[in-house]
């Protein structure tokens, strides 16, 4: 790729994806109000769909990270300790 005004260098692309990733993550630590069930009506997708996709592109590159360190790094902690401190109930109307 030319490096101008118009076009991001690969590596620069995926040093800003990075950053982007790390800064979702973080927003998604900070927001324990925010249920699962709630992203995933909204937008198709959770937190254990990113720890899913960040397992699955780390075997694409040849590390084996199995689902509970993924969900870890997502959760910015343990996975049952996320659901204990902050997974609420369903009620009624999320279920539906």
């Amino acid at each position: 790729m030319e490096n101008n005004n118009n076009v991001i260098d690969i590596n620069k692309k995926l040093l800003i994806e990075s950053q982007v990733l790390q800064k979702l993550l973080i927003h998604l630590q900070k927001r324990t109000d925010v249920q699962n069930i709630d992203l995933m009506n909204l937008s198709g997708f959770c937190r254990n769909c990113l720890s899913r996709w960040y397992s699955e592109a780390a075997s694409e590159n040849g590390i084996d990270l199995d689902k509970d360190k993924a969900r870890e790094i997502v959760y910015g902690m343990p996975h049952s300790v996320w659901k204990d401190k902050y997974q609420t109930e369903e009620t009624k109307e999320l279920k539906s």
